[in-house]
């Protein structure tokens, strides 16, 4: 199985075109790799792929040789898999218009946000809009199949005024589970708490790409570009107390990659004492265009 990062950042990238934070700037000056957001595509043969999460920097990610067309008009892309509504994973299906088909695979949550909005009507017919059940794998590939199951989270920041801001269990927020020519891999690119069943459900998995968000809760704070804690954002922070390196800690994983990395987080910074942190507790951090083999 052929892992490829199209875009290893929170929303807004690295750098924000509006933020000045210190892994902006130093993004801006060269001394950073650029990031663009959250979205990985998945292959068995090289040649079909799948994408998971239409971010909305999907257009110049797919504009290089891997996924260049086929012929004179056609797309790699077969199916298009979204773990739930928010907004820089669902805005680049807007860029997938252009009249070639894909299986759109999302919850029947998703697919409500999306039959609400007028403007996901530019897809085009033949797009097929697919729903996946909870627990109930299905194959986007031959010979791949992806199993969504629900973790905490919350709904999209445009729907909390509606539905409400506090963290819940059902299809807002899904992690999927994909196996394929004996391998198997968990994507969770959101992730508001860590309890114990959803630890046994990773272990043993091949590859293992998790939301690495923030380091700490309160780090937006503490770098003064917002006011939202990561648990309020729906992300459990890397560093804390019962956070991602303290559960994660002892469990039989093969490669655990940190994906959808917010511009603030320290852990972008190679020099950092949090990315050693990370490093030694056996993480790896995403970059764009890195290339996973499970």
């Amino acid at each position: 199985m052929i892992l490829t990062v199209l875009g290893a950042a929170a929303g807004g990238g690295v750098p924000q075109w509006n933020c000045a934070c210190r892994n902006c700037s130093l993004a801006r000056a060269g001394d950073l790799p650029r990031m663009t957001q959250s979205s990985v595509a998945v292959s068995l043969d090289g040649t079909d792929w799948v994408v998971l999460n239409a971010s909305p920097d999907i257009r110049a990610q797919l504009c290089s040789a891997r996924f260049a067309p086929p012929g004179l008009r056609g797309s790699p892309v077969k199916a298009v898999v979204v773990t739930n509504a928010d907004v820089d994973h669902i805005a680049g299906l807007l860029s997938l218009r252009e009249g070639t088909g894909f299986d759109l695979w999302a919850s029947a949550e998703t697919h409500g946000v999306l039959a609400a909005s007028p403007v996901f009507g530019v897809l085009s017919d033949v797009v097929a809009r697919r729903q996946m059940s909870l627990d109930q794998g299905f194959s986007p590939l031959p010979g791949l199949t992806v199993t969504p199951f629900a973790v905490p989270g919350k709904v999209a920041l445009f729907l909390e005024e509606a539905l409400g801001a506090g963290h819940r269990m059902g299809g807002q927020t899904v992690g999927l589970e994909i196996t394929g020519d004996g391998r198997r891999v968990l994507y969770i690119p959101g992730c508001a708490a860590l309890p114990d069943w959803l630890l046994d459900r990773v272990e043993g998995a091949d590859v293992l790409l998790f939301d690495g968000t923030v380091f700490a809760d309160d780090e937006m704070i503490r770098e003064g570009v917002g006011t939202k804690t990561g648990a309020r954002m729906g992300h459990v922070a890397i560093g804390a107390p019962d956070g991602t390196l303290q559960r994660f800690a002892g469990r039989r994983i093969g490669r655990k990659v940190l994906i959808h990395i917010n511009n603030t987080n320290p852990i972008l910074r190679p020099d950092s004492p949090e990315r050693a942190a990370v490093e030694a507790a056996g993480w790896e951090v995403a970059q764009d265009g890195m290339e996973v083999t499970a």
